[in-house]
């Protein structure tokens, strides 16, 4: 199985664990004299069952990340964090742009004006040249996922 689709698998996994737990909430009550209308105890199986092969999932997925490395020799687990940290950056650059970028309209001259306390352009430029660093990570994470093989 490909890291790829091992991945889906994970995100397929955890959105049934969510779903279980939303059915388990709704079913741990019901009226006396009325039965629920799913077994909270065969939930609590169905639950111990998917959370065993999500841990394996994980743990496969997480030895596989630690132990490939793309052409320059870094890891899948450096270029996940790498990326990680870019979407977080970029974010915040985002918004400290348009922030910087909000226009305060004075109707008069004795009111206060308010200006910027960065260069929006060269702000934006480096938002630009780091989405581009975020992008080309992307990509490379996305074609190991779909070579590597699940360890």
């Amino acid at each position: 199985m490909k890291l790829a689709e091992a991945l889906q698998i994970r995100a397929d996994l955890q959105n049934r664990i969510a779903q279980i737990g939303t059915r388990l909430q709704n079913n741990a009550t019901t009226q006396e004299g009325s039965e629920p209308a799913e077994n909270p105890v065969e939930l609590l199986k169905e639950l111990d069952a998917m959370l065993g092969q999500h841990e394996e999932l994980v743990t496969r997925i997480n030895i596989t990340n630690c132990r490939t490395t793309d052409d320059k020799g870094e890891t899948l687990t450096r270029l996940i964090a790498r990326r990680d940290m870019l979407q977080k950056k970029v974010q915040m650059l985002r918004d400290l742009v348009s922030a910087a970028s909000q226009l305060t309209n004075r109707y008069h001259l004795s009111e206060i004006r308010v200006i910027s306390t960065i260069n929006v352009a060269d702000t934006q430029k480096k938002v630009d040249d780091m989405s581009k660093k975020l992008r080309e990570t992307e990509i490379a994470l996305q074609q190991l996922n779909w070579t590597v093989e699940l360890l």
